[in-house]
C-alpha cells in the first residue's frame, strides 16, 4: 500500500474500525479490545509505517505520508468509510488520515496525544521543578524527554539494539502507566523483538523526526468537521487544547489511566468506544 508494505490483522463483521498504534509498540496494542469490538464491528489492527512487520522505508515518517498508507489500505480492503481510532503516534496519523482523507472518515478516536502542532515546537528542553518525578500515574505532570532523544540519529539505535530496547520499553511501561501490571511479560517480549533491530529502531525514532514536518503540514490542515472522540489520562489537557480549536463535534473525556490505555483500562475504552461508535449508525 502506497509503495510499501502494510501488516494489518482483520477480524469480525460491520461498520470497520482501524486501530493504529505508537511507539514503543505494534498492533498487539489492542489485543485486549480486539475480541470484544470484533463481535460487532470488522475490525483492521494496523502496524504503521516502520513498525512490527511493516515496511521500514528510508523516508516518509511524516504523519501525512503515513495517513496515505492507511489510506491505501482501506481502498485496497474495499471499505467505504471507517472509524478511525489511533493511540499516541496512531492518534497522530489518525488525525492526519481524518484531516485529509475526510472522505474516507466516519468517526475519530484519539488516546492521549494530539497531532503535533506549533505549540509542540516551544516545549522546553528542561522540566519544570519538582515536574520529573517517578512516574505521571503519581500525578506529576509528564516530561517527555524521549521526543528530544529520538530525534538523535544513528546513537539510539546502537544503544537499543540487540535487546537493550527492552530497558528503554519497561522503564516507558513504569513512567507513562498508572499500573504497570497491566502491560504483562507476554507483551512486553512481543514489543522488544519487534523493536530488536537497528533497523526497526530506526524507523520508529523516525516518527518523531518528522514532528517538524508535521507541524508544518498542520498548519494547512482545516477544521475537523467529523465527530471526534478524545481520552486522555496524563495528554488530557493537551488533548483538550489541541483539538479544541480545530474541531466542531468534540468530546474530550478524562479517563483514570497512565497513557497506555488500551491495555491499561481496555473495559472502559469499550465502554466510550461502544457508546460513540453506536452514535448515527442506527444500532442500540
Amino acid at each position: 500500500m502506497n509503495g510499501i508494505d502494510i501488516h494489518y490483522v482483520v477480524g469480525g463483521q460491520g461498520d470497520a474500525v482501524v486501530l493504529l498504534p505508537g511507539w514503543p509498540q505494534t498492533w498487539w496494542e489492542y489485543h485486549k479490545v480486539m475480541p470484544a469490538l470484533a463481535k460487532t464491528h470488522r475490525v483492521v489492527s494496523v502496524d504503521l509505517r516502520g513498525m512490527g512487520a511493516s515496511g521500514k522505508p528510508a523516508d516518509g515518517y511524516d504523519k501525512k505520508t503515513m495517513a496515505a498508507d492507511i489510506a491505501a489500505l482501506v481502498r485496497h480492503l474495499e471499505l467505504d468509510k471507517v472509524d478511525i481510532v489511533g493511540h499516541d503516534i496512531g492518534s497522530m496519523v489518525a488525525y492526519a488520515f481524518a484531516a485529509n482523507h475526510p472522505e474516507l472518515t466516519r468517526r475519530l478516536v484519539m488516546m492521549d496525544v494530539p497531532h503535533p502542532d506549533p505549540q509542540l515546537a516551544t516545549w522546553p528542553l528542561l522540566p519544570g521543578v519538582g515536574q520529573f518525578e517517578d512516574k505521571v500515574g503519581d500525578g506529576s505532570k509528564a516530561y517527555p524527554w524521549w521526543f528530544a532523544y529520538h530525534q538523535v540519529k544513528g546513537l539510539p539505535e546502537q544503544l537499543g539494539a540487540d535487546g537493550r530496547i527492552r530497558l528503554e520499553q519497561d522503564w516507558f511501561f513504569h513512567y507513562l502507566t498508572k499500573d504497570e501490571r497491566q502491560i504483562d511479560e507476554r507483551s512486553r517480549r512481543v514489543y522488544a523483538r519487534a523493536y530488536r533491530s537497528t533497523d526497526a529502531l530506526r524507523a520508529g525514532n523516525a516518527w518523531y523526526q518528522a514532528f517538524a514536518q508535521d507541524i508544518v503540514d498542520y498548519r494547512a490542515y482545516g477544521n475537523l468537521e467529523m465527530p471526534v472522540l478524545a481520552l486522555g489520562g496524563p495528554g488530557f489537557d493537551w488533548l483538550k487544547a489541541t483539538l479544541a480549536p480545530k474541531v466542531a463535534n468534540l468530546s474530550v473525556v478524562k479517563v483514570d489511566s497512565g497513557h497506555f490505555i488500551p491495555e491499561e483500562i481496555p473495559d472502559v475504552l469499550l465502554e466510550h468506544l461502544g457508546a460513540f461508535l453506536a452514535q448515527g449508525s442506527g444500532k442500540p
